[in-house]
């Protein structure tokens, strides 16, 4: 199967046990980037047949990511497709056709071992100090009983040829010895499916070509391919992704360091299409030395030749300067679309136009959009008291020098140096002093066209409210 084949299928199947971490949504943005780069087809497969460890809003979250991020799949449980239902658990019958299928071949096997024969040899390989292989003693004859009985399906590896092996996308030639393959479970007593039997029907049937999936599932393809091998189809192409390890490149990425989902880092103001420039650098770079690159540049750039073996080691600070990088090329009426939901609240009662001569101020300095309240709340509601720590002696003369001002920058900028000179003040101990009396902070965008945004009234009556302290 050609990996450049117009007709590539890619699926992100996750299981629905928790949030989508920045690793899972990362080899969701891989899976949909090769799509795309090829014209193919981006299916989301939610694998939810560990029933036990199943969390409730998980779905859900892993769908909205998605979308959040602006890689939303073509086909999935929401969406639908040709090749439903995406749900594995909608999928029962199915996996139990294709098993009958293999045990009638020989290929799996009934097992009644109960756990604690099987944890009894567990502990005696342990011992040993050798790895774990059941014993096959359920294909013992006298060992065998009725299949109304509660069992398991096996895979009963083959014992030949001596080595199985595939070309990998990204990790090249691997080779796996099959005699350190152990008889696994295909089918569970309560009829559902293990991941290995799930995913290699769901494969096949859902047309998928390429698997990019993270690379500790690289020990799993031996036995995917077997399975292959035993229904007798044309396996996918696999690729391996690196792992995304925290800052020190040394451990696994934790919440700490920046494990977060997707909607939370749109909550604090990360532009999705800052997060995807981000996320395709880890573990992927087009070989030049460009940093930053826009969905369109992905898509365009992206190849799985281009995606490294080693971890990829996730930066907090980089991604926030990408994104304040991103948000300072933006156009300023996109920005002011985007940043809706991050004013303080006092600037509901605004007009869009005032918002957007503030936004035009501080574009500047945001790093991302859950910092507008702190860079702007003066600007909509006069400063507290105890922010007004400003001379007072400073602002009355301040108030006098701007009363009959018309507010234009240029003319604030004029009376004001004029203002210093006439003090024999430096200019910057005279401009701290009156933005500290009309916005309460000692670092505010430039004082005249702050003071213009502000208007004439508010800043005057903030000046004398600062000279009567």
């Amino acid at each position: 199967m050609s990996s450049s084949s117009t007709a590539v299928r890619v699926r992100f199947a996750p299981s629905p046990t928790g949030y989508l971490h920045v690793g899972g949504i990362r080899s969701a943005l891989f899976n949909y980037l090769w799509a795309r780069h090829n014209g193919g087809q981006f299916v989301l497969r939610i694998e939810d047949t560990d029933r036990a460890r199943l969390v409730e809003g998980s779905m859900d979250q892993i769908n909205d990511s998605l979308q959040a991020l602006g890689i939303a799949p073509d086909e999935g449980p929401r969406q639908g497709g040709p090749f439903g239902p995406y749900l594995q658990s909608e999928r029962l019958d199915l996996y139990r056709a294709h098993a009958e299928q293999l045990v009638a071949s020989g290929a799996l096997y009934p097992c009644w071992c109960p756990p604690e024969r099987l944890t009894a040899l567990r502990e005696e390989t342990q011992k040993a100090g050798v790895a774990f292989k059941y014993d096959r003693h359920c294909l013992i004859a006298e060992n065998q009983r009725s299949m109304d009985e509660p069992h398991v399906l096996r895979f009963k590896i083959p014992e030949t040829p001596d080595t199985i092996g595939w070309d990998d996308a990204v990790r090249g030639r691997n080779q796996f010895k099959i005699t350190e393959l152990d008889d696994f479970v295909a089918l569970k007593s309560d009829g559902y499916p293990t991941y290995h039997l799930a995913n290699v029907i769901d494969d096949h049937l859902m047309h998928i070509t390429h698997v990019l999936r993270a690379d500790e599932w690289l020990p799993s393809t031996p036995k995917h391919l077997l399975l292959f091998e035993a229904f007798g189809w044309q396996p996918p192409v696999y690729a391996h992704l690196p792992p995304v390890q925290g800052p020190d490149g040394k451990k696994k990425l934790s919440k700490r360091d920046g494990a977060q989902s997707v909607g939370e880092y749109i909550a604090e103001g990360y532009l999705p299409e800052a997060l995807m420039s981000f996320l395709a650098s880890l573990g992927w770079n087009d070989g030049t030395t460009q940093e930053v690159f826009t969905p369109t540049e992905l898509i365009a750039k992206f190849t799985l030749e281009r995606v490294q073996k080693s971890p990829a080691m996730f930066d907090r600070e980089r991604l926030t300067w990408i994104n304040g990088l991103m948000i300072r090329q933006m156009p300023l009426e996109q920005l002011l679309e985007r940043s809706e939901a991050f004013w303080p609240p006092e600037a509901a009662n605004t007009s869009p136009a005032y918002r957007q001569q503030v936004l035009g101020l501080v574009q500047e300095r945001l790093k991302y959009l859950a910092e507008l309240p702190s860079l702007t709340d003066f600007f909509f509601a006069d400063p507290s008291a105890d922010a007004l720590a400003a001379d007072a002696k400073l602002a009355h003369q301040a108030h006098q020098a701007l009363a009959d001002s018309n507010f234009t920058e240029a003319d604030l900028e004029h009376r004001l140096r004029a203002l210093a000179e006439q003090l024999a003040l430096k200019p910057g101990t005279l401009f701290t002093a009156i933005r500290l009396a009309t916005t309460g902070k000692k670092a505010a965008p430039g004082l005249f066209e702050t003071l213009h945004v502000l208007g004439k009234d508010i800043s005057l009556q903030r000046l004398e409210a600062a000279s009567n302290r």
